[in-house]
């Protein structure tokens, strides 16, 4: 798993890991029961202290995305599809936040953007 650290972004890098992880967990591209890099192990790669790794992984584990077993290192806990569905829709809410913000911003109205998202959407739903 290759995992990248924009030292310039001002997001945090234990925020910038989470984030990473987090992402290829929901898309599927780490499989449940998936082995995770060793904390120490992500710390010496990306040259960063293993405090601000732990961070990471405490918090995926907290929010139920990874877990650790004793001695083995840290794993993708199976996820459900409820609790996935409900991590894509979050997403999607932010983006049509962020799409009504702008649509605003260009004076389209609500018909321009059911119009646009129905352009985008012709044969793929």
């Amino acid at each position: 798993m290759n995992i990248y650290i924009d030292n310039k972004s001002g997001v945090p890098i234990y925020d910038q890991i989470y984030t990473q992880i987090k992402a290829a967990i929901v898309s599927g591209g780490l499989p449940t029961d998936s082995a995770l890099p060793s904390i120490r192990g992500l710390a010496h790669d990306l040259r960063i202290s293993v405090i601000t790794t732990k961070r990471a992984y405490d918090e995926l584990e907290r929010e139920g995305f990874i877990y650790t077993v004793a001695g083995k290192g840290c794993f993708v806990a199976e996820r459900s599809l409820e609790l996935l569905r409900e991590e894509n829709l979050r997403a999607m809410e932010a983006h049509i936040s962020e799409l009504v913000r702008l649509a605003a911003v260009c004076g389209l109205t609500e018909d321009d953007i059911i119009g646009m998202i129905r352009n985008e959407t012709e044969g793929t739903l």
